[in-house]
């Protein structure tokens, strides 16, 4: 079993989003034995927060629910259970890579936009500022079949 953490800042946004497009990816190609995937927040601010009201209506919008999301913040245990983490900016990643545990856990960490070509390096804005909640969506839900594909090879 692979397991594939999604972080952003606040985990209200982005990294929620990441999780439901994933994990419904997973249940649509029959993989739920290899992967599951959970999100969670670089910061406290938001923590036990459901995901942002732009967010969750863009995601109802394309057949998904993550009405029963919590907000978290990152831990070391979650280090630890993460074979891959998938982050959505280049402050999520300086973040990560100062937390974590050791250098092994710091290897784990990826730009979301890296999978894709002529995309290396570019973030995944958050739409907690943008209110390009559609966009922020569409960005994911291009990376994120790709990372699945890269993951279970």
């Amino acid at each position: 079993m692979q397991h594939v953490l999604f972080v952003c800042l606040g985990n209200i946004c982005r990294s929620p989003m990441a999780e439901a497009i994933f994990n419904d990816l997973v249940e649509k190609r029959q993989l739920t034995d290899k992967f599951t995937a959970i999100s969670v927040a670089t910061s406290p601010e938001e923590e036990g927060n459901h995901p942002h009201p732009g967010a969750l209506k863009t995601m109802r919008a394309h057949g998904l629910d993550a009405s029963q999301h919590r907000s978290r913040p990152i831990t070391a245990a979650d280090f630890e259970w993460a074979d891959t983490i998938i982050t959505m900016d280049h402050s999520n990643v300086a973040n990560l890579q100062r937390m974590a545990p050791s250098a092994a856990d710091r290897d784990k960490v990826k730009l979301c936009l890296d999978i894709l070509p002529g995309r290396e390096g570019d973030a995944i804005d958050d739409p907690w500022y943008t209110h390009k909640f559609e966009l922020t969506y569409q960005e994911l839900a291009a990376a994120l079949p790709a990372w699945l594909d890269a993951l279970n090879q």
